[in-house]
């Protein structure tokens, strides 16, 4: 055997442990993605029900949300007769209770300053009696 020949079988031999080491490598590759391609397919199946659960939430909720807008509606025309009924009030009885409220006021003060002046005036002459008797 030549020189040459040895180097052939030598790189011969390095080709093969070349491609028994890539075969390893496509092997395992192989099963990386049949692993892969399993995981994906249980998660696309474990996800449907959770899709359905959600739509079914989300169908709910709409559900609800149309319940709150009525009840909205309904709120605002409830304060909308509240407000036209204060100012109804206002307009009818608010007028006259306040020159009522006036009135008594007037009253009040104009008792207390004919009392007082009464008051004043009982003092003075029951001065000018006492002087008088004496």
């Amino acid at each position: 055997m030549s020189a040459g020949q040895i180097a052939a079988l030598v790189a011969a031999g390095a080709f093969v442990l070349l491609v028994l080491f890539l075969v390893i490598a496509l092997v395992k590759l192989g099963r990386t993605l049949d692993e892969a391609t399993v995981a994906i397919r249980k998660a696309h199946e474990n996800t449907d029900p959770l899709l359905h659960g959600a739509s079914d939430t989300i169908t709910h909720v709409n559900t609800q949300l149309e319940r709150v807008d009525g009840i909205t509606s309904d709120v605002r025309t409830v304060s909308g007769n509240a407000s036209a009924l204060s100012s109804v009030f206002t307009a009818t009885l608010g007028g006259p209770l306040v020159k009522t409220a006036a009135l008594s006021y007037g009253m009040s003060k104009a008792i207390k300053a004919r009392r007082a002046a009464k008051a004043e005036n009982g003092k003075h002459t029951l001065r000018r009696g006492r002087k008088s008797k004496r």
